[in-house]
């Protein structure tokens, strides 16, 4: 139980770290949160600028890397503990206590803390999600669909991780989804706008 809350409040913790609202407010001099979706994530940031929506997509998906890593360092050979950080990063990110709980969708976070745990899986994912994006252009589209196929993924490409994981995989990927639900509102509406990058 005191490894448990350990790994919890640590992966808490790391998840909540607002790396893009950070990155925009020192070297723009903005708030993200009053520009474009209003998000924290990578896609909003590079609004402002395309190489802080980088640099954001880089360190969110190190909080989830991170925060997987020192469990791992923790408490070795537990996929429990090790699926557990990787979703209590997400949510850190989904809801930040910094932010009054208003953070971003959490696929970068997701993503870095599930390479340790699934690695080919997370390399087949970034290549759907990349084949999505350049065929419709919709960052949203392209998230939802890849998470959607994330536990199917996990369990026909790593079996040898078991069924806990791929639980961590369908819980991680319900509370992204649920973070999209606006996208979802505008996709069926025919609203949601295409990327474009802004120059700066």
């Amino acid at each position: 139980m005191k490894s448990l809350l350990i790994t919890a409040v640590i992966s808490y913790l790391l998840g909540t770290v607002p790396f893009g609202y950070l990155l925009v407010r020192v070297f723009r001099g903005q708030d993200v949160r009053r520009i474009g979706s209003g998000n924290i994530g990578a896609t909003n940031v590079s609004r402002t600028s395309p190489v802080l929506g980088v640099l954001t997509l880089l360190l969110d998906g190190l909080k989830g890397l991170t925060a997987v890593a020192i469990t791992r360092t923790l408490f070795p050979s537990q996929p429990i503990l090790l699926g557990t950080a990787a979703v209590l990063a997400i949510v850190g990110h989904m809801f930040p206590l910094w932010l009054k709980f208003r953070g971003g969708k959490g696929v970068a976070t997701g993503l870095g803390g599930f390479a340790l745990l699934v690695p080919k899986t997370v390399l087949v994912m970034v290549g759907i999600f990349f084949a999505i994006f350049v065929v419709f252009r919709y960052v949203s589209l392209a998230s939802i669909l890849t998470v959607a196929l994330f536990p199917l993924l996990v369990w026909l490409l790593e079996p040898d991780k078991g069924v806990p994981l791929a639980g961590f995989a369908a819980v991680s990927s319900l509370l992204i989804i649920s973070r999209h639900h606006e996208n979802i509102r505008r996709l069926r509406a025919h609203t949601e706008p295409r990327f474009q990058w802004r120059k700066g």
